[in-house]
């Protein structure tokens, strides 16, 4: 999962505001700048990983993935937006609802751990993901220096650590812009390179499978899908800072029909350029000039300077729990036990959790096999839960009674195929396509 998934997923962490109050304050984003706003929190370094997924499925079949879990993921989105405003219309003094409190309304405080549980994996999931991609790129670049994708991991570490000691999310937000800048780089010189590959006279569109014989190459590229639309954890912001509230569907439905044919036409380009040469990172394919160098190392740049956005989430749900302790209170408090009247040993241990939490990610990283698979494994495991299984279950839940037979078939029939994707297409991944 990647930054997308900031810190207003975490309702326990913010403090409630009358629902007035709010929605005078948030409702602030133009057409033009939610439609930024959107493309922004959905769109990441997965899109490098689906030329690889189109080499597992087949052409056709991964064209087929990514168009179902674009649909699939709009719909959902939608339904999400349908629930809060039920649980608005029902109880008018209460602020605008997040995943965290539809899930408290829906199932209680399990669904509220459960959908807090499922954002933080999912975090942990992108935090991973732009390490093992870092990784991979340094040593891709720098490979007869002698060091190992798991050198270049931890050699990470200490900067990682020091930015993450940086707790305003604002000063970070230069540097995620120089990472989007990257990414619209390196996408554009990426579409260059494999146009230029195919006319180069060595292109065969008959060695290009539509349909590999491989039975899990559909849900992998279903999962890597699933994975590059990751930005779910944000669709009650964005609806909610739109100023013109009842556009928002038909601005997200532009969305993500152009944000899909962009997919789409991203992983078949790279598929037709390279073939079963297709690396599980589109970049690393790219010939060894200094253009595709510097495209490289502008990504890697920028995704170091936005791991402690990724990571923010993770920061403030682990502090969370921390100092609603007991035994923490008592250590780290002072006796009237505001935050901010916590002693130089609160703070210190506010300081190693953080870089503790770092170390362990990178530990993760380091075991991990490739970008392509490990992404592939996420998307098809809690990025399939948040966006499809607990979507479909709250609207259920919610809205049961006031649904014609064909939207609760069609709920049900979301929910299990989500809960049968996640499944299988993590026992796909683990033994391998």
């Amino acid at each position: 999962m990647e930054r997308k998934d900031v810190e207003t997923n975490l309702i326990p962490l913010v403090k409630r505001q009358p629902s007035s109050t709010a929605a005078a304050g948030t409702r602030t984003a133009t057409t033009l700048q939610t439609l930024g706003n959107i493309i922004v929190s959905i769109v990441g370094t997965g899109i490098l990983g689906l030329p690889f997924a189109f080499r597992i499925a087949g052409w056709l079949a991964g064209a087929l993935g990514v168009a179902i879990a674009g649909v699939a993921t709009f719909y959902c989105m939608l339904l999400l937006v349908e629930c809060k405003e039920k649980i608005e219309s029902e109880e008018e003094s209460q602020e605008t609802k997040s995943y965290g409190d539809l899930g408290y309304k829906c199932l209680g405080l399990t669904g509220r751990y459960l959908t807090e549980a499922l954002i933080f994996l999912s975090q942990c999931g992108g935090a991973v993901a732009y390490l093992v991609f870092i990784g991979q790129n340094l040593s891709s670049i720098y490979s007869g220096h002698g060091f190992s994708f798991v050198t270049y991991i931890l050699l990470l570490v200490p900067i990682q650590i020091a930015l993450s000691w940086i707790k305003s999310l604002s000063s970070l937000a230069p540097f995620s812009i120089f990472a989007d800048i990257c990414n619209v780089l390196a996408m554009c010189f990426v579409l260059k390179d494999d146009i230029e590959q195919a006319l180069g006279g060595e292109f065969s569109f008959s060695d290009r499978k539509a349909f590999t014989s491989s039975i899990g190459g559909l849900p992998f590229a279903g999962g890597m899908a699933v994975f590059c639309f990751e930005g779910f954890g944000m669709t009650l912001s964005l609806e909610n800072s739109m100023r013109e509230k009842g556009g928002f569907p038909k601005l997200l439905a532009k969305a993500f029909a152009g944000i899909t044919f962009v997919y789409v036409l991203f992983g078949f380009s790279g598929y037709m350029a390279y073939g079963d040469q297709t690396k599980d990172i589109i970049t690393l394919n790219l010939p060894k000039n200094w253009s595709a160098i510097a495209v490289q190392i502008g990504l890697c740049l920028g995704l170091i300077f936005t791991f402690p956005v990724m990571a923010h989430p993770i920061h403030e749900i682990v502090e969370g729990k921390l100092k609603n302790s007991m035994w923490f209170q008592k250590l780290y408090y002072n006796e009237d036990g505001h935050d901010d009247m916590m002693t130089k040993f609160g703070k210190f241990g506010i300081i190693f959790s953080r870089a503790v939490i770092v170390m362990m990610l990178a530990g993760l990283a380091s075991f991990v096999p490739g970008f392509g698979m490990f992404a592939s494994l996420v998307g098809s495991t809690v990025c399939a839960l948040i966006s499809f299984v607990l979507p479909a279950s709250f609207h259920l839940k919610l809205m049961g009674r006031s649904l014609n037979i064909w939207q609760r078939v069609l709920d049900v029939f979301i929910l299990s195929c989500g809960l049968l994707f996640a499944a299988y297409g993590t026992y796909n991944t683990m033994v391998g396509v």
